[in-house]
């Protein structure tokens, strides 16, 4: 579904590559997580394969269409939920998931299922109709969540979703992920939380420094303790 192939990206006046030679894929039915320290690239890989940020070189597919040459097409396949969470907090949340929906083309259909069935899973159907200003940061999230889950996209990309969020809904949150990708979908998603990742992810793309320095299949090495893993990265790469 995601073909990232030699993914590299440079900002302006910086002579280092914020991103570097990045190849892997997400297949339909897996979750793969993006792990890394702060500053590691994880964010800025994940905006260029949503198309907000131009990349210098490489090219990133979703469900074969070119994000570069083709960025509708690929768009309209994409769920994305940002770092910061942002949202129209003017709109209440009824209003936003419906906007966000009808921006992607989702039918009324899903629409409607998204602020009934997700609204009830994630504990927010009864805020629906106040205005996103009196939310809670953790409900700015959630409503987040729903608008990008509108149009039941193919990929569904979370940078950082459990920040902020109390544990019974990063809980919830982490069985919907894997519920999702278990659903014909394919997930990627970048956390800190190591014990997330072990038990929602298939794969794992350690990155460090804007490359990726390690990409491990939980399936074929289940018995990897990821922590370690962690740890052993940041050494080598920090000695």
């Amino acid at each position: 579904m995601l073909k990232i192939t030699n993914l590299s990206k440079k900002y302006p006046k910086n002579p280092n590559y914020s991103a570097h030679d990045i190849t892997f894929e997400v297949n339909v039915g897996e979750v793969v997580g993006l792990v890394g320290s702060n500053g590691a690239g994880k964010s800025t890989i994940i905006k260029s394969v949503i198309g907000v940020l131009p990349f210098s070189e490489g090219t990133v597919t979703v469900g074969g269409y070119d994000i570069a040459k083709q960025p509708e097409q690929a768009k309209k396949l994409i769920g994305y939920v940002p770092d910061d969470h942002s949202v129209y907090d003017k709109l209440t949340g009824r209003e936003y998931v419906n906007y966000i929906g009808s921006l992607y083309g989702a039918t009324k259909q899903q629409k409607e299922q998204t602020l009934t069935d997700l609204a009830q899973s994630f504990g927010i159907d009864t805020a629906l109709d106040k205005q996103i200003a009196t939310y809670s940061h953790g409900m700015k999230q959630k409503i987040c969540i729903l608008g990008s889950l509108a149009h039941e996209p193919a990929l569904w990309i979370l940078d950082e979703p459990m920040v902020g969020l109390d544990p019974q809904t990063m809980k919830l949150l982490c069985n919907y992920i894997r519920q999702y990708a278990d659903n014909k979908h394919a997930v990627l998603f970048s956390s800190h939380n190591l014990d997330t990742v072990s038990k929602t992810c298939d794969k794992v793309a350690f990155i460090k420094g804007g490359e990726l320095v390690r990409f491990v299949d939980l399936h074929e090495q289940s018995d990897i303790d990821l922590d370690a893993l962690y740890m052993q990265i940041n050494e080598v790469a920090d000695a």
